[in-house]
């Protein structure tokens, strides 16, 4: 069993580089098996997630190598195969073989997807979408088995702009006959990275990143070429840190525009910091104001970085207020944070953080990814000595975070301790 171990209260100064963004890749990869040709990935985080969809494509028939920040795949010996409990249990981008499965083989047998348990996630909405092209699914105890006679292009309009959806509805329509229309599809700059892949392969998709997505099936895809774009989840959550207790440090290869919410939010609470280029330069504030934080869907505030700017609060000099719209389990850290000495009340989806609370380190467990990177952020700014178990949440999203945090002058180490 992995273990964090970290010596709270340091300044940290130095450079911390950003690396390829999760939620991309997670997707990129089971697009990859949509053409029986070459793929070529650059710029791809070395993260577990990544070694077990890596896992999954060789399964399946890829021929893969992983070098460099660059993964090469050959799917030339691509089989259809059932994607197995074993597999999908793993994670929850399982669930975008269903997508790129249907399209390319008109068949998939695929178990539930995994994943970190922050809600009930319900995939209802690429079920639905699915449906409508003419897909046949039957669900089973824990298993879909989708079957199409003619995969057909539809005008679907999603209920709540779903990413997850939003890319599985793309991956089934670039092989599927005629055109797509997502409405009030899911904006996040991950699915522009996508639709930019399949289109190096010769997809054609329009509008990917707006509101509106059309996709005009073809017949084949060939080649295709993408650079994963910078992981804004994880720049937000360095920045996060480097305004609790940066001086000077220096983010970068970061996308500004990708974080204009998180960079607002930091401003409001008083924190300074300066962009140049690809970098973010940022410092401790020496009083943070109280703000309140409400997630929701991109522009707005991330999900994914709701749990670490909840850290982020106990330092703010009165009430601050956070609420969460998109997981109904995303306050499950908060026992966590109370125990290392913060002052904060739950009441269904939302937190009355009160401020400025001392952290003190202990031992605490990273109940999910996101959760593993607040305890992260509290055992940073506690005094004395944190301990993080089941930290193998955060390894699925933080690339060489230990090494990372060390290279500014973090006291961190990863211990691995038997069960």
């Amino acid at each position: 069993m992995k273990r964090i171990i970290i010596d709270g209260g340091q300044e940290i100064s130095g450079t911390i580089k950003i690396s390829g963004a999760k939620n991309s890749i997670v997707a990129l990869l089971p697009a990859s098996i949509l053409t029986n040709g070459k793929c070529v990935i650059k710029n791809v985080p070395d993260i577990s997630d990544v070694r077990i969809l890596l896992e999954m494509l060789e399964y399946l028939g890829s021929v893969v190598s992983f070098e460099d920040e660059t993964i090469i795949i050959d799917n030339s010996n691509v089989q259809n195969k059932d994607i197995t409990e074993e597999f999908a249990s793993q994670l929850r981008a399982s669930y975008y073989f269903m997508g790129s499965m249907i399209a390319k083989f008109h068949h998939a047998k695929i178990a539930f997807p995994g994943g970190c348990v922050i809600g009930s996630r319900p995939i209802d909405i690429h079920l639905d979408s699915f449906r409508k092209m003419g897909i046949k699914i039957e669900e089973k105890v824990n298993e879909f088995i989708m079957d199409v006679d003619k995969l057909e292009g539809n005008y679907l309009y999603l209920n709540f702009p779903s990413v997850g959806a939003t890319i599985n509805i793309i991956l089934a329509s670039v092989l599927a006959e005629g055109k797509t229309i997502i409405e009030n599809a899911a904006k996040e700059p991950e699915i522009a990275n996508i639709a930019s892949f399949l289109n190096s392969m010769g997809a054609r998709i329009f509008g990917a990143g707006t509101s509106k997505i059309i996709i005009e099936g073809v017949k084949e895809l060939k080649d295709g070429f993408v650079e994963v774009i910078p992981d804004r989840i994880e720049a937000g959550t360095y920045l996060i840190i480097g305004a609790l207790l940066g001086n000077n440090l220096k983010i970068e290869n970061v996308i500004e525009s990708h974080i204009d919410s998180m960079l607002y939010k930091l401003k409001e609470a008083g924190v300074k910091y300066k962009s140049c280029g690809n970098s973010i330069e940022i410092s401790r504030a020496k009083e943070l104001k109280p703000i309140n934080i409400k997630t929701t869907v991109y522009p707005g505030f991330p999900t994914d970085l709701g749990q670490p700017i909840s850290t982020f609060l106990t330092q703010c000099n009165g009430e601050c207020l956070f609420e969460e719209t998109i997981y109904e389990n995303r306050l499950r850290h908060i026992p966590h944070l109370n125990a290392m000495g913060a002052n904060i009340k739950v009441f269904d989806n939302k937190a009355l953080v009160i401020g400025k609370t001392p952290l003190h380190g202990r031992k605490v467990k990273a109940t999910d990814l996101r959760a593993g990177a607040s305890m992260l952020v509290a055992g940073l700014i506690a005094d004395g000595r944190t301990e993080i178990c089941n930290i193998e949440h955060l390894l699925r999203g933080y690339e060489r975070i230990v090494d990372k945090l060390s290279s500014v002058g973090v006291k961190i180490e990863l211990i691995d301790l038997p069960e």
